[in-house]
C-alpha cells in the first residue's frame, strides 16, 4: 500500500469536497460523540495554525537537517501529526513552558514532530521521528520516540487554535 501522496501530481493537495465532508462527519458522529459522552466535555473538532508558523517550523526542520547531514533531501523529510490531549486542570502546571488558554484543558490537539526517512535492516524505507538536539555528527539521528531523553527539548509544534473553545465561524465543514 502506498503511504505517501497519491494525489494527481498536477493537482497536489486536492480532495473532493464530498470525501472531506464524509471523513469529518464520520469523525464527529463516531469518535467525537463518544469522547464527548465518555468525558462529559465538548472536545475540539479542529485546530488552526497560521501559515507563517507552519513555514517557520518547516524551515527549522530543513535547516537543522542540513546542518546534521547535507545529504538529507526534502523527500527524506516529513512531519508526523500525533493526536494528543491537553491535561486536565489538576495537571495544568506541565503547560507552564508552553502557555495556552486553560479553556483547552482535556481537549484534543495535535503535536507535530519532524520525521526523516531511513532504510531499515531489510532495506525498506521507514519514517522515523527525530530530534536534532542530540549529537549533530551522528547520521543516526533518526530516533524513535523512546530514544529521546525526557528532560531535553525536541523540535515539535503544537500551539494552534482549537475549536472549541474558539468560535467556528470560519469553518466550511
Amino acid at each position: 500500500m502506498k503511504t505517501e501522496s497519491t494525489n494527481d501530481p498536477l493537482q497536489p493537495g486536492r480532495m473532493s469536497t464530498k470525501l472531506i465532508q464524509n471523513l469529518i462527519d464520520n469523525y464527529r458522529q463516531n469518535h467525537l460523540s463518544a469522547i464527548n459522552g465518555a468525558l462529559g466535555i465538548e472536545d475540539a473538532h479542529s485546530i488552526w495554525f497560521d501559515l507563517p508558523k507552519l513555514k517557520k517550523f518547516i524551515a527549522m526542520i530543513e535547516s537543522e537537517a542540513a546542518k546534521t547531514n547535507p545529504d538529507i533531501t526534502e523527500e527524506d523529510l516529513g512531519i508526523r501529526f500525533y493526536y494528543a490531549a491537553y491535561p486536565n486542570g489538576k495537571n495544568w502546571d506541565i503547560m507552564e513552558t508552553h502557555p495556552v488558554p486553560e479553556e483547552y484543558a482535556e481537549r484534543h490537539t495535535l503535536v507535530l514532530i519532524p520525521t526523516v526517512k531511513k532504510s531499515n535492516e531489510a532495506g525498506e524505507s521507514d519514517h522515523y521521528d527525530f530530534n536534532f538536539s542530540g549529537d549533530r555528527d551522528s547520521v543516526a539521528l533518526a530516533l524513535n520516540a523512546r530514544g529521546i531523553k525526557m528532560d531535553e527539548d525536541t523540535i515539535g509544534e503544537n500551539n494552534g487554535q482549537i475549536i472549541p473553545p474558539y468560535n467556528s465561524r470560519g469553518e466550511l465543514f
